[in-house]
């Protein structure tokens, strides 16, 4: 049988979960030890780092040493924090928890902007991982490993058993061919829904590649309107979050009331029932402001991949423009780093082309003569210039449109 790394093809499956009462007492109990065994490996990595500093051989210090390197697997952990040890605790949480750490160190070390690994703190969000196991078994299928589907709306897991499930797993279960179930994570949200994802992998294709339409389009990101393409077509921006902003903070005004009536009264937040009670009416505000941007990025990416051979957008910087405070809310409001992650993944999918470019003067250029907007004299266009005239070629241009054309013929250059 073939591990997932050998496998031609790799897909993510994420469905809605319903867990009884005691099953949600196990997922917070193996949510609370991935996370402990996570922390202590970051404490116990801080110690060594520290301890190693020490020139002198001490022989405490090499003692030390010594000790907290071999609590550095699952199996040790266990026997030197007994508790670790329950039943009910999943085994490969806890390995996942240290692969985890181990695997941030590498990110750290490849992309120093990742940072080093920290301590997760307690939240009201809940989350571990398990693996599907084959034992004995020739094939890999959906429905005969740890995890499997027992039906079209139920799945086995280990330790919590049979779950109850909602998603878009049917037309992956009605395929003959032979798919693993890799890595399976749980979670719960801040507003209390629980979502089981799960990798998989297969050597045939999990997506049907559509048919080539000899269609290209750059594609300009705006806050006026979502994006603009070449081809002159506008996709219009929803606002979803300025659209429910007076309902959510009349909603946290609320919340913030109940959390200085608790402090008055001395009562832990975790413990006050009108506190928590708000706090999921505004966790569950900021969900559906979530799902419904989501929703809307998948349906415009999805529509862009599959009508075009080619998809070229510029290459933008979230995080530096976030610190322009008056567009600030804005630029989170529409989800660009979102929706070009979305494209990039979507091409590999259905086996088109996405192209990012540079975004330096495809705006101020002029797409006919390539004349630059702020040379010879002339004053560089301001935010608010919506349309404007080419000084030399006497085109008129509307901005959106022809700055989409210009990424679009920087796309091509690139390629070429």
């Amino acid at each position: 049988m073939k591990s997932m790394a050998q496998l031609g093809y790799h897909y993510g499956l994420r469905v809605r979960i319903y867990p009884s009462d005691h099953q949600k007492q196990l997922i917070k109990l193996n949510s609370d030890a991935s996370r402990f065994v996570y922390n202590e490996m970051v404490a116990v990595g801080k110690e060594l780092w520290q301890l190693k500093q020490v020139k002198l051989p001490i022989d405490t210090v090499q003692a030390r040493i010594k000790q907290l390197e071999l609590r550095q697997n699952a199996k040790q952990m266990s026997n030197h924090f007994q508790f670790l040890e329950d039943k009910r605790i999943d085994s490969l949480a806890k390995a996942n928890a240290i692969r985890n750490y181990r695997k941030t160190w590498r990110a750290f070390r490849k992309v120093h902007g990742t940072g080093v690994p920290k301590f997760h703190r307690k939240s009201y969000a809940w989350r571990y991982q398990t693996n599907c196991q084959y034992i004995k078994q020739k094939t890999a299928q959906l429905t005969n490993g740890t995890v499997c589907f027992e039906d079209l709306k139920h799945i086995l897991v280990p330790k919590l058993g049979r779950l109850r499930i909602k998603g878009s797993h049917k037309r992956l279960l009605s395929r003959q061919a032979e798919i693993r179930i890799g890595t399976v994570t749980i979670t719960k949200d801040a507003a209390d829904r629980f979502f089981l994802s799960m990798q998989l992998g297969s050597d045939t294709p999990f997506i049907t590649k559509p048919a080539k339409t000899n269609r290209q389009t750059g594609i300009d990101l705006n806050t006026k309107n979502f994006l603009t393409t070449s081809d002159g077509k506008v996709v219009a921006n929803p606002r979803y979050y300025r659209t429910i902003k007076g309902r959510l903070a009349k909603a946290q005004r609320v919340l913030s009331r109940r959390a200085r009536r608790a402090k008055k009264e001395h009562r832990p937040l975790r413990n006050s029932k009108n506190y928590q009670k708000q706090r999921l009416v505004v966790a569950k505000i900021h969900a559906q402001v979530l799902d419904r941007r989501k929703n809307f990025l998948h349906n415009v990416s999805t529509t862009l991949i599959k009508n075009h051979d080619l998809v070229v957008a510029e290459e933008l910087r979230s995080k530096n423009l976030l610190k322009n405070h008056a567009l600030a809310m804005s630029i989170a409001d529409v989800g660009w780093c979102t929706f070009l992650g979305m494209l990039t993944y979507k091409a590999d999918l259905y086996g088109r082309q996405f192209v990012t470019v540079n975004p330096r003067n495809t705006t101020q250029t002029c797409h006919s003569c390539d004349f630059v907007m702020g040379t010879e004299g002339t004053d560089k266009l301001r935010l608010a210039d919506r349309e404007w005239t080419c000084p030399k070629c006497h085109t008129h241009h509307v901005r959106d449109h022809n700055a989409a054309q210009n990424i679009l013929i920087k796309g091509l250059a690139k390629l070429a």
